[in-house]
């Protein structure tokens, strides 16, 4: 019995763990798109008076609603989980889409985050509730805002302004819950991770072929 459980060890055990990983990595090299050419940002003020934009980047997409204070602890998950690990990432921002008349609120939170943390890719936007509405309605998730025009979940929208996420119906994932830090460290982290892989292989075959020329 012993010999069987030291063979199964040594030679079993090792080739599973490949094929589970290898099966993993070809299901998720690419994340698919829940929702093309999303909208981009029109005029809306932020709170640093920054033009913001969907184009070139990747964006960490959020709806504050007007509970933003008393939701905090769902951006400094967030902050904690995802920003401080990759804010060095020069492509990527987290944007939070608030109502009008929340900006001392969201500068309240930024001051929060800002004690321990870069904020310089924390980017607050404000706008009516209709806007609001309007935009949330054109990304055709099947989550709804709540009655204060906020949501816990966050997106995430590639460079092209595609919102990507999950896409089998019994691992669907259209967003990441912020009240929920086991979500955000884990299908959270992994899908982030995937886009990530795909941008750094597509770079790295874009300077390969300008090697060649």
């Amino acid at each position: 019995m012993k010999k069987n459980i030291v063979l199964f060890v040594l030679f079993i055990l090792p080739i599973v763990a490949y094929l589970f990983f290898a099966s993993g990595v070809n299901s998720f090299t690419k994340l698919p798109v829940i929702t093309p050419k999303t909208a981009d940002f029109g005029k809306w003020k932020s709170l640093d008076g920054k033009k913001i934009s969907l184009d070139g980047k990747v964006t960490i997409l959020g709806f504050s609603g007007t509970e933003l204070l008393k939701n905090r602890g769902n951006f400094f998950n967030l902050n904690q989980k995802i920003y401080q690990r990759y804010h060095d990432f020069k492509d990527l921002q987290f944007v939070v889409i608030c109502p009008v008349g929340t900006e001392n609120d969201a500068k309240k939170v930024i001051d929060a985050l800002a004690a321990f943390t870069d904020v310089s890719q924390w980017h607050f936007l404000f706008t009516s509730p209709q806007e609001i509405n309007t935009y949330y309605d054109q990304l055709k998730l099947v989550g709804e805002l709540d009655g204060n025009l906020g949501t816990p979940n966050v997106y995430i929208i590639d460079k092209e302004r595609n919102l990507r996420g999950r896409k089998l119906v019994k691992d669907y994932k259209e967003g990441y819950n912020t009240f929920h830090p086991a979500e955000l460290s884990n299908e959270m982290l992994d899908d982030f991770k995937v886009i990530l892989y795909e941008y750094r292989a597509a770079l790295k075959k874009n300077n390969n072929a300008t090697r060649k020329i």
